[in-house]
């Protein structure tokens, strides 16, 4: 697509200007990153200089010299975004070089950037380094490996004896290991000189790398064995070794989070290295249909968020467009949306196939280990914490935000389980959200897509899997996985009349 030209842009932005209003869009070609650009100008005519011509004449000297300056810059924006929609990770990185000019101007775009760059460590899905770390938090992951292979079995026992056994073999030697090589002293001192500011003793990627280590550590002493058996579900309680606890602590903080628990930040987001591979598995020599599961299931919730990064810039940038009156381009993202949502929730849904995720063992081989079902006092009473849940997932969350939808978790499962930047992410999106304003004789177009959108997301699908933490079946059937998922029917029926 060719990009307006600058006298094109000068034209339109010294009419608009001299009347005080803001330009629109000049034709209906799709949004390039010259109309991005554009738009940064447009937001500061009117953030900044449009109130100034209510003020004294003095000032117009003043105001014209700005203009003069903001419409310079569209030109030189122009020439250094007009090749570059070349492949979607290069628009994708266009689009965010453009939202970082924007983030002083709109809340959506300061919330993504900084989803972003803080918790995505400059990338989305966030970058996770497992490799360049301090010597002192090294052994996590060495231990976690020497260790994988104790934790499935491919002849679970029903025998409660047998399985507290095996449990407790498995919780020996990860606590005598952690005791023997991990220095928690340092340990600590690393994490709380990040917490202080000082993040170069552990860059962002590695600090997240690092979460999604002594988060896989935890489950996996959690539950000791897998499949979870019945022995580990009755527990109410656990007692962590220090190395597990005392960092729990500061990882949660710096993602703004509570829970004893991961969650799908940490166990699956982070979980993929720098090179796409998945580092932490779960099924180590057990058969190729387990796991190929794993290995499909978990991929799957990665690849949505890859899927989904381009979305959100074009969420951001149907909010800004329709904010600026400008309906064709806010409709031209819309449709951006209406395909990226059809193409994620087509490959979804090809993923959840028996072929590719086998329903015999994704209960017990593949979530049971995602689970918590243990608590700890808070507060004088006792709080249990759920483990991970599709409604982690930020597409889902994000989608549901910019349609206005009413989210499935409560506030306090929020603050527990969802990082703070992506809270902060999908409220920005719902309170911008434009669907519940639109103008029947105005915005039809703009309802059109809208609709469309809607229509791809009745019912919910992270309703339908992952939700198994709250419930995990011990010598999974049919009937077990149907139980599993009790429950989701009100979820829908809720849903649906939020779509309608």
């Amino acid at each position: 697509m060719t990009p307006h030209s600058p006298s094109e842009y000068l034209f339109a932005g010294f009419c608009s200007f001299s009347r005080g209003v803001v330009p629109l869009a000049l034709s209906e070609t799709p949004p390039s990153s010259a109309s991005k650009a554009f738009f940064q100008q447009r937001l500061l005519w009117s953030s900044i200089i449009k109130p100034l011509f209510d003020t004294s004449s003095t000032l117009q000297f003043i105001i014209l010299f700005l203009g003069a300056l903001l419409i310079l810059s569209s030109i030189v924006l122009w020439k250094v975004f007009r090749e570059r929609h070349t492949s979607t990770g290069e628009k994708t990185s266009s689009d965010l070089q453009c939202l970082r000019a924007l983030k002083d101007q709109h809340e959506t775009a300061l919330a993504l950037i900084d989803l972003v760059d803080e918790d995505g460590a400059g990338a989305w899905p966030p970058r996770a380094d497992h490799n360049s770390w301090p010597l002192a938090i090294r052994p996590y992951k060495d231990i976690y490996l020497e260790l994988v292979s104790l934790l499935p079995t491919a002849e679970p026992s029903l025998d409660d004896a047998v399985n507290n056994e095996r449990i407790q073999t498995y919780r020996l030697l990860m606590r005598t290991k952690l005791a023997q090589r991990i220095d928690i002293a340092q340990v600590v001192e690393i994490l709380a000189n990040v917490e202080a500011g000082n993040q170069e003793v552990l860059p962002r990627a590695a600090y997240n790398g690092m979460y999604c280590c002594v988060a896989v550590c935890r489950h996996a002493y959690r539950w000791a064995t897998i499949p979870v058996v019945k022995a580990a579900q009755k527990e109410t309680t656990i007692s962590f070794p220090l190395e597990l606890d005392a960092p729990w602590p500061y990882l949660q903080r710096y993602f703004g989070v509570t829970a004893e628990s991961a969650n799908n930040t940490a166990n699956v987001l982070h979980n993929f290295d720098e090179n796409g591979e998945r580092v932490y598995k779960i099924n180590v020599g057990m058969s190729d249909s387990i796991t190929s599961s794993e290995d499909a299931f978990f991929r799957m919730f990665y690849d949505l968020e890859v899927l989904a990064s381009p979305i959100y810039n074009d969420m951001v940038w149907a909010i800004i467009s329709f904010q600026l009156d400008d309906k064709i381009s806010c409709t031209k993202y819309l449709e951006n949306i209406n395909r990226g949502v059809r193409h994620l929730l087509t490959i979804f849904y090809e993923n959840l196939k028996e072929s590719r995720v086998s329903h015999s063992v994704w209960l017990s081989y593949v979530q049971g280990f995602q689970g918590w079902g243990v608590g700890r006092m808070v507060g004088g009473s006792f709080t249990k914490y759920d483990g991970l849940s599709g409604n982690h997932v930020l597409f889902f969350q994000a989608l549901d935000a910019f349609l206005d939808i009413d989210r499935y978790l409560t506030d306090e499962n929020m603050v527990r389980y969802i990082p703070f930047n992506q809270r902060k992410f999908c409220l920005a999106l719902k309170k911008h959200s434009f669907r519940n304003h639109l103008s029947k004789d105005d915005d039809t177009g703009v309802e059109a897509e809208i609709q469309k959108i809607v229509n791809h997301v009745r019912p919910a699908p992270e309703r339908l899997t992952m939700t198994a933490g709250k419930s995990i079946l011990e010598g999974p059937t049919a009937e077990d996985t149907k139980e599993a998922l009790e429950g989701l029917d009100q979820m829908l029926i809720n849903r649906l009349k939020q779509t309608v």
